[in-house]
């Protein structure tokens, strides 16, 4: 692999532009958009198109209509904006680069403020951070490298700035996809900083169970009808299929973290919440159940083997009601390999250090917004990004590092110049 012009100068300016990249990265963090509820989509919409218009890109703003993504809970909420941003370089092909701007809610346990950018050291932590605020920042440091050299692109560069990717209904992505608003092959930034040629992921199914009781005194319960108490024999017949489930294997190659064991289906009781006092009968249990499922399993069979665990434990309850509602789902990705994937692996290579027997190809039972844009009938998918074992996403300190930004910057600005040579 060589590189020749001035993508050499261009790649080393990258590690000079830390001050404009932690001002974008902390800018991007400072943006509430938590999933649930996210209602920070037009205010992180409105950031972009500050960094992105001075280097002549230019806008479409899509909105997916409420009625495919609002939930029975109403745990969701705010306008769904997503932002397509496009800078013609002359360019023959568009590369479409994909993030998600939602990230999980703060959560518990922080020693640094969520929404702001923290360095500690080489660390830069804060929510989104890792998954994936920061590799927005990267893809910014990229293009105004480009833009100082004046390098000559390989590829327009397309941003899809989306919605709802954690655990949501109707991802923003799939929406773009299935309304065909972009083409071409995509790069995902939803994956790591480590090289793996990417073999797929599993599917996730999020169910929401309520059950409805009637609330009494819990020292005179007549009538009552404790609505925790009844769901027992649910949680029993779950955590029997549970068993059952996670018995099922995948032939996706596990990462090799996963020490030679397959990957296996999974099935979650994720959150549960009834009750308010002790002296009151609960008059309603909710429960959250995440089911990971292969891409060997269809989702009509899935979706059946849960609603029948509930509709059999359920059904000689003495509960007033018992209802149950898909409230998000990610399609599983498979084979999303192509003919663009050996200038990634070389990109990829420039920016981190990689040798090119360092690669494998492994799958995950994680799931991604890309299965969506599979069935839209996209089938290439590259993959890279910030995320490492030890970056605490979805966790509280999220961090990525300093380094890490570089490089896939460094990557990102390599795969898309024209005089990069692999």
């Amino acid at each position: 692999m060589s590189c020749a012009g001035s993508l050499p100068i261009a790649l080393d300016s990258i590690t000079q532009d830390s001050e404009a990249i932690l001002e974008d990265l902390g800018r991007m963090l400072a943006i509430d958009t938590c999933f649930p509820p996210g209602s920070g989509y037009p205010a992180f919409a409105d950031l972009m198109q500050n960094l992105l218009e001075p280097m002549g890109f230019t806008f479409s703003r899509v909105v997916v209509p409420e009625s495919l993504w609002q939930t029975p809970d109403g745990s969701a909420q705010g306008e769904r904006v997503n932002l397509i941003a496009s800078l013609d370089s002359g360019a023959s092909e568009a590369c479409n680069l994909y993030f998600h701007v939602d990230t999980v809610p703060a959560g518990d346990g922080w020693n640094y403020p969520p929404l702001a950018l923290t360095q500690v050291g080489d660390k830069l932590i804060g929510r989104g951070s890792a998954d994936m605020k920061g590799t927005i920042a990267a893809t910014l440091a990229a293009l105004r490298a480009a833009q100082r050299m004046k390098l000559a692109l390989q590829f327009n560069p397309v941003l899809l700035l989306c919605t709802d990717e954690e655990g949501g209904l109707y991802p923003g992505v799939r929406y773009l996809a299935e309304q065909q608003l972009f083409s071409g092959h995509l790069l995902s930034f939803n994956g790591g900083a480590v090289p793996r040629i990417w073999g797929g992921c599993f599917g996730s199914i999020d169910l929401k169970v309520t059950v409805t009781g009637r609330s009494a005194h819990s020292g005179d319960p007549v009538g009552g009808i404790n609505a925790i108490e009844h769901s027992l024999p649910l949680l029993n017949a779950l955590n029997v299929l549970k068993t059952e489930v996670e018995q099922r294997t995948s032939a996706m190659p596990a990462p090799p973290h996963f020490q030679g064991q397959p990957l296996t289906s999974r099935l979650t009781l994720a959150a549960v919440q009834g009750g308010s006092k002790g002296s009151t009968i609960p008059a309603r249990f909710d429960l959250l159940i995440n089911r990971r499922y292969s891409p060997e399993e269809p989702f009509e069979a899935v979706w059946d083997e849960l609603t029948s665990c509930i509709d059999q434990a359920m059904a000689g309850s003495a509960a007033l009601n018992v209802e149950y509602h898909l409230i998000g789902h990610l399609a599983p990705v498979s084979d999303p390999t192509g003919p663009h994937w050996p200038r990634w692996l070389a990109a990829l290579s420039q920016g981190f250090g990689f040798d090119a027997n360092d690669f494998a190809v492994w799958g995950s039972s994680t799931s991604s917004d890309m299965g969506w844009v599979q069935q839209a009938g996209i089938q290439e998918i590259l993959l890279g990004g910030l995320a490492r074992p030890e970056n605490r996403i979805h966790a509280s300190d999220e961090f990525t590092t300093r380094q890490d930004v570089v490089a896939l910057a460094q990557s990102i600005l390599s795969y898309l110049a024209a005089d990069f040579h692999h």
